[in-house]
């Protein structure tokens, strides 16, 4: 079964558009939405398993430049 995370991230904000645009390349994030508030990008991802969640984090999404911090929550039930 896989798993479902949503990733809250913030940003350097002279950079925003260009990590969204960035961001919805990639086929295994499903939903990208810029926000307000604490926030500035959430993401909502799907991957087999947990250490597929954290591969794409570490690989995927966190080297992106302009990305300052990032806090994960995992789906438990849906």
């Amino acid at each position: 079964m896989a798993v479902k995370a949503y990733i809250l991230i913030t940003v350097d904000t002279a950079l925003t558009k260009q990590i969204v645009a960035t961001l919805r390349r990639n086929p295994r994030l499903k939903e990208v939405n810029e926000v307000l508030g604490p926030f500035d990008i959430i993401v909502e991802m799907e991957a087999p398993d947990l250490d597929g969640v954290t591969t794409a984090l570490r690989e995927e999404v966190r080297p992106i430049p302009g990305i300052r911090n990032t806090l994960t929550c995992v789906v438990m039930h849906s």
